[in-house]
């Protein structure tokens, strides 16, 4: 694999999982528990579809076959995109939706963190406008993750729900291949190993505060 095709499908990657969890979150425009927060959920969407128009800007102009970022959004077939799993779960009661925002902000924010030191410019610019953006999403889900753990006996079942159903799909985003392999060694991507133990110690304290017990497997 050269580092042209590896640099393209980790874009793809990053652009899809952004891509595909704004359109999920889209889902609940107009349908949130109340204003304020139909608001803010639909403008994390529009964060997220940010950064996602722009990694796969970037990613159209790597693969250099005059596709744009809207053909590689819109005309792939399902087995064409390299999102995490978790991201296209569905949104299912809104307990769950936040705990699915919770767990890939967590990520995005060590993920891009580190990634801002990448040898890429382009893709280091991407990320230093996307970290302030994350920090605000981290703060915001995880601050309902609490809420409703902590809430009432029907919030807090719930989120154990959510919790229960989700925790499966976490592992997936800590997994590298070839792609990962020859862009680290470019000092392009950053080694998942090193962001693993700041997310899990996050994740572990917010559930923690919110008295929901992670699942053994």
């Amino acid at each position: 694999m050269t580092k042209q095709e590896a640099l393209f499908k980790y874009l793809l990657r990053l652009g899809d999982t952004s891509l595909i969890l704004a359109q999920r979150n889209g889902e609940w425009c107009g349908h949130g528990p109340f204003l304020e927060e139909d608001l803010a959920l639909t403008n994390i969407s529009l964060d997220l579809l940010g950064q996602a128009n722009a990694l796969l800007q970037y990613a159209a102009k790597v693969e250099d076959k005059e596709r744009t970022e809207d053909d590689l959004a819109f005309h792939r077939n399902e087995r064409e995109y390299y999102n995490h799993l978790i991201a296209e779960q569905s949104n299912g009661d809104y307990a769950k939706t936040i705990l699915r925002q919770f767990f890939c902000d967590a990520f995005d924010f060590y993920f891009y963190s580190e990634l801002i030191k990448s040898s890429d410019e382009t893709l280091a610019a991407i990320s230093a406008k996307s970290i302030k953006e994350i920090t605000y999403h981290l703060r915001h889900s995880s601050s309902w993750v609490e809420r409703l753990g902590n809430g009432t006996e029907e919030s807090r079942k719930r989120m154990q729900d959510a919790l229960d159903d989700l925790w499966r799909f976490t592992g997936e985003m800590f997994e590298m291949n070839e792609v990962d392999a020859v862009l680290i060694k470019e000092g392009i991507a950053i080694d998942l190993n090193s962001i693993k133990p700041k997310w899990d110690s996050k994740v572990k304290e917010v559930l923690e505060l919110s008295t929901l017990k992670t699942p053994v497997n």
